[in-house]
């Protein structure tokens, strides 16, 4: 017979929200590159993924009939002509994670779009990859996105990484109403044509953050990657919520007046594992004897192999992603439809806010792939994503705790990362306040010529990227009371950035109910799949928590994020 507590959550909540009682099986939490096996509290929340979605069942037929029924606009083929140049430029390897099962969902535009061109007589077709300050891929990995055939015939003199940094290189086309820079790709601007490949893998992808945060530069990015347009958002996860978003939306609609561009959205479901590793998505409760001999396989094989050895390996394991959506045409329109199903794959409604919130870190993020996470990476995923993984009100409550589980070492990749090694060692130590590093040091890093080179001639991060990523865990900080790592196989790396450290999973939570309570209300948010919540609180709640997070001080004179950003450093 079920417990009063499965009793009352199959009725009262969503159907992947489950209460540990005990009976329930230990959780499985990634830490890092390591499967931890954890027994929770009884009444904890448990938030699972959805199921996937099912995929469509011809995707090459939907991106046809997409391309040739679009939002807004007259039919793709309907806009080319002979002799005209086009610019396809395409999201970077920062999504989906891990990387897709070839072939990629870019490839198989690419194929059709590429074969409608050359029939319309268009030959005059540049590749780009959207990275703005993100690395530049290195040729294996923009081979593997595209296939042999297109690198081919496109490497490596039409098929580039777009380069913030190359003089001459950027256009500016004016500012929004809100003073916000619009500086974009000249490519891109001399194109009778620009199609954005785009893939949805959270609601934060796609629409005018595809082009205009893409293919711009660091006097570009000022505009809302900054402290102030982070406290400005509620919710990174739901547009309309979000001040970054405001900003990328007015940037884009100025983008979209003065240059032709069609876009091509995608939205994939979340079977990120399959095979052997199928286990991994599922609910422990649903574990099969053979599913709990492959993870126990799996924990004592990885127990017994190096770390560098074991990240390896998970780089190189592919998700089995499906397209279940895809739309094409003007920005907005083809944007949101895509939109809708994006929300129905992720989210998951749960009823209130907890005390307390597990997350197990894994080993990848968008900034790492073929990587290490460093622990500037550890705390984007923590107080940066996991964290917002919501649609405007946060899961925790204001003053909460959040768990994590990793074991942040204190290591970085020195070709992909080198910025973040000065940023953590020498900059953190002086301060951690968002506001003050944005001031002070922004300026110096993006400038240092060391690293523009590297940005420019190698495979590493710009040198204004680790702000960014110590700005998106900017709300997180603010709202949470406690955060506490558990197994940090250090103490520094959790001290320096605020935290506390315990060994044990049991250790965190009686630190946890020592701040919150005996009665804390804990939820674990159950990675990986990606999940995300929709919390239900009553309408006055949800008015004053919304409230709560308008009237966060922007640190500036003035809560637009363009304004603010025009004024700093």
């Amino acid at each position: 017979m079920r417990s009063l507590d499965r009793l009352r959550q199959s009725y009262d909540e969503d159907a992947q929200v489950v209460v540990q009682d005990r009976k329930s099986p230990p959780r499985v939490l990634f830490s890092d590159t390591e499967l931890l096996l954890e027994e929770v509290p009884i009444g904890t929340r448990v938030v699972f993924p959805n199921p996937p979605v099912e995929p469509l069942a011809n995707a090459r037929a939907a991106i046809r009939w997409a391309i040739n029924h679009p939002e807004g606009c007259d039919p793709l083929h309907a806009q080319l002509r002979p002799g005209m140049k086009v610019v396809i430029a395409l999201d970077d390897i920062s999504l989906p994670l891990p990387p897709m099962r070839t072939p990629d969902v870019r490839q198989t535009i690419l194929e059709i779009v590429l074969n409608l061109l050359a029939d319309s007589g268009v030959d005059d077709v540049h590749l780009l990859i959207a990275n703005a300050l993100h690395r530049r891929l290195t040729p294996r990995e923009m081979e593997r996105m595209v296939g042999s055939k297109i690198f081919n015939a496109y490497y490596p003199d039409r098929y580039t990484n777009h380069d913030a940094e190359e003089p001459g290189g950027i256009v500016e086309l004016g500012e929004t109403e809100a003073h916000e820079k619009v500086r974009i790709s000249r490519r891109a601007v001399e194109a009778d044509l620009v199609i954005y490949c785009n893939v949805n893998f959270v609601p934060m992808d796609g629409g005018h953050k595809s082009v205009g945060t893409g293919l711009t530069d660091y006097l570009g990015l000022r505009a809302h990657h900054t402290p102030h347009a982070i406290r400005g958002s509620k919710s990174y996860m739901e547009p309309k919520h979000s001040a970054l978003h405001g900003s990328v939306d007015r940037i884009g609609r100025v983008i979209d007046q003065q240059i032709d561009v069609f876009h091509i959205e995608t939205c994939l479901n979340n079977r990120m594992y399959d095979g052997p590793l199928a286990f991994l998505g599922k609910r422990e409760e649903d574990f099969t004897d053979l599913d709990r001999t492959a993870l126990a396989g799996l924990r004592w094989t990885l127990g017994k192999t190096p770390r560098a050895l074991r990240q390896q390996i998970f780089h190189r394991v592919p998700a089995a992603y499906g397209l279940i959506a895809v739309a094409a045409g003007r920005t907005e329109l083809a944007h949101e439809k895509v939109l809708e199903a994006c929300r129905r794959q992720l989210f998951v409604k749960v009823k209130g806010q907890s005390d307390v919130l597990i997350c197990g870190i894994p080993y990848i993020s968008p900034y790492n792939v073929n990587s290490i996470l460093n622990p500037l990476l550890v705390q984007v995923m923590a107080c940066g994503y996991f964290f917002n993984m919501n649609r405007g009100i946060p899961l925790v409550k204001k003053g909460g705790t959040l768990i994590l589980t990793h074991p942040c070492m204190d290591e970085f990749d020195p070709v992909q990362h080198p910025s973040y090694i000065e940023f953590f060692h020498r900059l953190l130590p002086e301060t951690t306040d968002a506001m003050e590093l944005h001031r002070r040091y922004e300026r110096e890093f993006a400038q240092n010529p060391s690293y523009v080179h590297l940005y420019r001639k190698g495979n590493a991060y710009h040198g204004a990227h680790p702000f960014y990523m110590w700005y998106w865990g900017e709300n997180g900080r603010q709202h949470l009371g406690q955060i506490i790592a558990v197994g940090a196989e250090n103490q520094h790396v959790p001290r320096l950035m605020g935290w506390e450290r315990a060994d044990t999973l049991a250790e965190a939570v009686d630190m946890a109910r020592g701040r919150q309570g005996r009665t804390a209300q804990i939820t674990l948010m159950h990675h990986p799949p990606l999940v995300m919540t929709e919390v239900a609180v009553s309408a006055e709640e949800a008015t004053r928590l919304l409230g709560e997070a308008e009237a966060r001080p922007q640190g500036g004179a003035s809560h637009k994020p363009g304004v603010a950003a025009k004024e700093e450093p």
